[in-house]
């Protein structure tokens, strides 16, 4: 009898509404976590899911594809570290997700290192590296000219992701190692000095004939 009441009960309880806003933010943060930790191809929707403890047809539902959810992953929380202060402070802020002990402000950078080689990321990660990371540091740039304005902030992006690559991926002395402080310090000084132009390099030195040089 108690059995047929507890039935009864269940039975009579209203089922429980799926909240879309949850799901689809736990669907991202299971992406960004697998496609920081394994790769882009590695990962799989099922994966991506299973993580989220939803079903697969939700994260169709919510992305379209695993191209969607990958290109909303990374331009979302990952990418909020461009907007949580002024642009003057974007570099220092930017190393400072690099070095943090907790990896959730550097999804991104994970992401970008583990999925380079793969082709269908790639239009994604460079779209959104030029219209966005690029387009912040060239912002940054003392100088009137564009194209220089992009190759120097494509220098200083390529250098905060190299030191990502080291510390992390790779873990190679002595940067895995090093005071975050102090690789802060002297990267802000390099860094500054690229977009800044404030370190004028001296001309090379041509060759002279007869030297073996």
């Amino acid at each position: 009898m108690a059995d047929r009441g507890e039935s009864e009960g269940r039975t009579n309880r209203p089922p429980r509404t799926r909240d879309a806003a949850a799901t689809r933010r736990a669907l991202l943060a299971a992406a960004r976590e697998l496609f920081a930790s394994v790769g882009y191809d590695a990962t799989t929707v099922r994966a991506v899911a299973d993580r989220a403890g939803v079903n697969q047809a939700l994260l169709f539902r919510h992305f379209g594809n695993k191209e969607g959810l990958f290109a909303e992953a990374i331009s979302g929380e990952a990418m909020a570290v461009l907007e949580d202060g002024p642009p003057e402070d974007l570099l220092r802020r930017t190393l400072d997700a690099i070095m943090a002990d907790d990896p959730s402000g550097t999804e991104l950078f994970f992401a970008v290192l583990r999925s380079t080689g793969s082709s269908e990321a790639g239009v994604l990660l460079r779209a959104e590296l030029e219209s966005r990371w690029a387009g912040a540091f060239a912002s940054l740039a003392t100088t009137d000219d564009v194209d220089d304005a992009a190759l120097r902030a494509e220098l200083v992006l390529a250098w905060l992701l190299g030191i990502g690559l080291l510390r992390t991926v790779i873990a190679t002395r002595p940067i895995a190692g090093a005071d975050p402080a102090t690789i802060s310090a002297h990267v802000l000084r390099g860094a500054r000095a690229v977009l800044d132009g404030s370190a004028d390099v001296p001309p090379a030195t041509p060759a002279v004939e007869g030297t073996g040089h």
